[in-house]
């Protein structure tokens, strides 16, 4: 039987988490346990260290200041990482950001020939319209990043509308789906939960209990959620809003909540890194609210739905992939008045648990289940390119 030897490149990685981060994470994990070995080659975080059951390969970096925490990777000068990187018999590359992390791998699947497949993840699009403030210069960094996905041999999405997306930003060639997924299970005491959560977050076991996980930026629509909030409270739903993670719009988000007079009713928790701890608040929430339109196919979707937590997106986003409105979970359009409106009309707790039974039952796959996919896919693919590479070296005689 074949074994693998993998290599994870990416560029965001723990204590940078993000849900690329995760899957990063999970992919080494699973081919680690079960198909071969994994390497994650990443840039190095300052003072971090990797405590992994796979190996953790970090190159150089700096800060990257308009994204703390996010590091910027310098593979040029990265010499001991490189040369320990030609010394590994990889049989498979696997990049899941076309960056720095990207171009290292890229280079090294040329010099050792072998396959190198490239995940499509984010809306890059997005991203630099927002840090450069220019919509022609966001254009040219995307032609920039799909002449990288016309470089490597495999391109995957994580689903349908992300596949859309890529095809949108001027990819042209085949394009394979492969799932998120999840690394929480369900073996949970509700009831138990519900008690903890009263004694150590004084949160009231009959209490109406939104959440949102993830970066705090802009772009994932997190004003949006703050302004619906307010009309709530003007219509006097009784509610408290959790918000997990950290950014730079933080601060502002606060500074918000403050001035639209709910500060009462939402509680920042900062990063919550401990998966235990993060799978209370998920198990305690009523209503998962995600009107982000900038991710593709957010594992903190998936996440939720475990915990029988059921979310509410934007419809027609990507995110909303898998969603269908009124039984496995919840759409609105992309404004507050919407947004408050569908919740004010679900916000009964035990028509939310109804949902999220369902969201469990149809959007829940853990990780075990999608990189066995995956390493089946990684065999096929090693096979065909060396059956290739052998056909082209004997035509070329």
């Amino acid at each position: 039987m074949m074994k693998l030897i993998v290599g994870q490149f990416n560029d965001s990685y723990p204590p940078v988490m993000d849900g690329v981060g995760n899957a990063v994470q999970n992919y080494a994990y699973w081919i680690n346990k079960k198909y071969g070995k994994s390497y994650v080659i990443t840039p190095k975080f300052p003072r971090y260290i990797d405590d992994e059951e796979f190996e953790v390969i970090r190159y150089a970096s700096t800060h990257l200041p308009l994204r703390p925490p996010y590091r910027l990777g310098l593979p040029l000068v990265a010499f001991h990482s490189k040369k320990k990187l030609k010394q590994i018999d990889f049989n498979i590359l696997h990049v899941h950001s076309p960056f720095s992390s990207g171009q290292l791998a890229l280079k090294l699947a040329i010099k050792k020939q072998i396959p190198i497949i490239a995940t499509f993840h984010s809306k890059f699009y997005d991203d630099f319209k927002q840090i450069l403030k220019n919509d022609f210069l966001a254009k040219m960094v995307v032609k920039r990043i799909i002449a990288f996905y016309n470089k490597v041999d495999y391109v995957w999405t994580v689903n349908e509308r992300t596949a859309h997306t890529l095809k949108k930003y001027g990819y042209k060639n085949n394009i394979e789906i492969i799932p998120n997924g999840t690394d929480f299970d369900s073996n949970f005491n509700f009831l138990k939960n519900n008690s903890y959560m009263k004694q150590h977050y004084q949160i009231e076991e009959d209490e109406l209990v939104f959440l949102f996980v993830g970066q705090h930026i802009w772009q994932k629509n997190i004003k949006l959620i703050v302004e619906a909030l307010s009309l709530l409270k003007q219509r006097n739903l009784s509610f408290k809003m959790l918000f997990i993670g950290e950014g730079y719009a933080k601060k502002d988000l606060k500074i918000l909540t403050n001035k639209l007079n709910i500060k009462n009713h939402v509680k920042f928790l900062g990063k919550v890194t401990d998966r235990t701890t993060l799978k209370r608040f998920y198990a305690r929430s009523n209503l998962f609210v995600f009107p982000s339109v900038y991710d593709n196919a957010p594992i903190v979707v998936r996440e939720a739905a475990v915990l029988k937590t059921p979310s509410i997106v934007i419809e027609n986003s990507n995110a909303q992939e898998g969603i269908i409105d009124g039984i496995n979970g919840f759409t609105c359009k992309e404004n507050a008045l919407s947004l408050a409106n569908k919740i004010e009309q679900i916000a009964d707790i035990n028509y939310l648990q109804t949902i999220g039974e369902k969201a469990k039952e149809t959007l829940a796959l853990s990780w075990e289940t999608v990189v066995d996919q995956v390493g089946n896919r990684y065999k096929e693919i090693i096979m065909d390119y060396h059956d290739n590479l052998k056909t082209k070296i004997y035509v070329n005689q």
